[in-house]
């Protein structure tokens, strides 16, 4: 059985018939934040779809081990039941279900008995004032007519009540101005604890002045080139993606 919380070995994904992930290997331990950095079309959103198990990524070799246990046979409600999170980079708006109707049938399919749902309001506005959000957003539908920093909130105000063991952000930091950024980075911070590990996807350093990774990894043309502390963000920052690019083609 495997130690890590999530250990990613030697993975292949093809997206209709391309292979788009070229052998990745990756563990994150419960308690870590593991950045993923890379520029557009490295791989990045395919990895985060493979892990929730979206049918349109095919797993050609390798395995993805969840506490031990493989993913690859598990549709996506059951990996969400077992305790894994995706944030989306683009948000779906979901006319006609209501921020709290929707938080609250999540939460029972992920909680099954243990949900008590005398409780769910009490929740709701606590974890909706740690965000800085306003109560009359539960009753908003979903993501319909939301701003950018609004999406995001509501992801993190959805992985606050849904209390996962493995959280995968998906460029959490897309399009947001420096204050939604800042309250989007508190409440992931306030999060982070040793029963959870966060694997956090961007392509910018920025988001990682406010969340401190544990480690920082490159994702090039599908394959990690090169991991390392939060100094490797930074490295990025100064440098860019060109160098490692460079070394891919390198004879």
């Amino acid at each position: 059985m495997s130690a890590a919380l999530l250990e990613i070995q030697e993975l292949h994904v093809q997206v209709e018939g391309k292979e788009i992930l070229k052998g990745i290997s990756l563990a994150v331990e419960k308690g870590q934040v593991h950045a993923l950095m890379g520029p557009n079309g490295s791989g990045k959103s395919t990895l985060s779809n493979t892990l929730m198990g979206h049918p349109k990524y095919q797993v050609t070799q390798g395995q993805i081990l969840f506490q031990g246990q493989e993913l690859t046979g598990l549709k996506t409600d059951a990996r969400a039941r077992a305790g894994l999170f995706l944030a989306f980079q683009y948000p779906t708006a979901i006319q006609g279900v209501s921020v709290a109707n929707f938080l609250r049938t999540a939460m029972k399919a992920r909680f099954g008995d243990l949900f008590q749902p005398k409780e769910f309001r009490k929740e709701l506005k606590a974890a909706m004032a740690a965000l800085g959000v306003e109560e009359l957003f539960a009753t908003r539908y979903v993501n319909d007519g939301f701003s950018g920093g609004e999406k995001k909130r509501h992801e993190i105000l959805q992985m606050s009540l849904l209390k996962p063991i493995l959280a995968i952000l998906d460029e959490t930091d897309s399009g947001l101005d420096i204050d939604a950024l800042r309250t989007v980075a508190e409440g992931i911070n306030r999060l982070r604890g040793p029963h959870l590990g966060i694997l956090l996807i961007t392509h910018y350093q920025r988001l990682l002045n406010y969340v401190q990774p544990d480690a920082v990894h490159v994702l090039i043309d599908g394959r990690i080139v090169r991991s390392g502390g939060k100094e490797l963000a930074h490295e990025l920052e100064a440098q860019g993606y060109t160098p490692y690019e460079k070394e891919l083609v390198s004879p």
